[in-house]
């Protein structure tokens, strides 16, 4: 079987302009292999479904691919990628709210796993359903800075607030998470 070679001036053309076009989609398919485990993690802990996180990164994903040629610093992604995560799951949380009800329990709750040695794991479990019943953006503040591990001032400059506002939020999160019925067994 014989390979077909283009030849001749008018192939040439198109062949520059797709690898140039190829260009940004390479750089970015590099960075989508090397940081979408982290980047997915930071998904996962803004929702409560699995299957919504993905979700939500691939959409902030393909607006990070749309505005790629016009992200001046490369080294900034991680904080584009969030910034995008976080306000599509704003504009998210707007929509939903006409349609969510508030319940005192989740509707998909897990059975309480039998004692074992594992009780690291059933503290890390309660914990994080405690962070999931926070407010939003309190959820939110919590999340960048102790799963992310943020300081302060990049927390603030992720969600567009000032450093008072995060200490603030993150101080009643936290008060409410000691506060929390369902952490007082595990103390």
């Amino acid at each position: 079987m014989t390979t077909p070679v283009c030849t001749g001036a008018s192939r040439a053309a198109p062949a520059t302009a797709a690898a140039s076009h190829h260009r940004p989609y390479t750089s970015f398919s590099s960075y989508v292999r090397a940081r979408g485990p982290v980047l997915l993690r930071t998904a996962r802990s803004l929702t409560a479904n699995p299957c919504d996180a993905e979700d939500l990164l691939q959409t902030a994903l393909v607006k990070t691919y749309v505005a790629w040629e016009r992200i001046e610093d490369h080294r900034a992604l991680d904080g584009y990628v969030r910034r995008a995560l976080l306000n599509t799951r704003t504009s998210q949380w707007r929509k939903r709210r006409i349609d969510e009800i508030a319940c005192d329990e989740l509707p998909e709750q897990e059975a309480a796993p039998a004692a074992d040695p594992a009780e690291r794991q059933v503290l890390h479990d309660a914990m994080w359903h405690a962070v999931l019943r926070l407010p939003d953006r309190q959820r939110a503040m919590v999340v960048l800075r102790y799963y992310e591990d943020l300081s302060e001032a990049q927390t603030a400059e992720v969600l567009g607030v000032s450093v008072g506002t995060v200490k603030s939020a993150v101080s009643r999160a936290l008060r409410k998470l000691r506060e929390d019925p369902e952490l007082t067994p595990m103390r």
